[in-house]
């Protein structure tokens, strides 16, 4: 019997918290790489966007070539996940972000840039994702504002007091083989969130 080799993932290493996001993935039973470059893109079933900070990951993309190929590569198919600044360039559209910030889309829906920055600045709570509960780790984070009707909501923060302005707010979203947060899983140990996107990678790699 043939052993499919485990796929392969890359996290951007532009910016951010790539250490975390490559750890949590190797945890996940996948090959798990830095990428910085186009041509290490087509050596890839699919690839994160970490936590940073979105125009600068937006300049870097542009700096390094990267931006053009990502974004074909995205809109054709390849699986992305965004966690906060990814989730930002995975957007449609960005409220509150710089005129000039480029964007990788894939996402049919409206961001806030730095929407718990403005309120909370750093935000923890318990979220009911696709019928588990996940902790979550908001750091100057964006919410979803608007989606259309191919985006599927994965998590909504609760509505309690302590949530403030937060409450309801959507924080977790797919669309086809895009995947986006606006927490940190790779924060908190839990790899439930990097597991359900190495799934929608598999799935992607089987459909072949």
């Amino acid at each position: 019997m043939v052993v499919a080799a485990p796929p392969v993932i890359g996290v951007l290493a532009l910016q951010g918290d790539v250490q975390e996001h490559l750890i949590s993935l190797a945890k996940c039973d996948v090959t798990a790489r830095p990428v910085r470059r186009a041509e290490e893109l087509d050596e890839l079933d699919g690839i994160v966007i970490p936590g940073g900070e979105s125009t600068t990951m937006s300049k870097l993309l542009v700096n390094f070539e990267l931006l053009e190929p990502l974004r074909a590569k995205i809109k054709a198919g390849f699986p992305a996940y965004g966690s906060c600044a990814g989730m930002i360039l995975l957007a449609e559209t960005v409220l509150d972000g710089r005129e000039d910030q480029e964007q990788l889309g894939g996402l049919a829906v409206t961001v806030r840039r730095n929407a718990f920055g403005r309120q909370v600045d750093s935000f923890e709570t318990d979220l009911d994702l696709a019928g588990e509960t996940v902790h979550a780790v908001f750091i100057r984070a964006p919410w979803v504002e608007a989606v259309n009707g191919e985006v599927e909501v994965l998590a909504t923060v609760p509505v309690t007091a302590e949530a403030g302005d937060a409450a309801g707010r959507i924080v977790a979203v797919r669309q086809g083989n895009v995947l986006a947060t606006a927490f940190h899983p790779e924060l908190t140990g839990d790899e439930r969130v990097h597991r359900l996107f190495v799934d929608m990678v598999r799935g992607s790699t089987e459909e072949k």
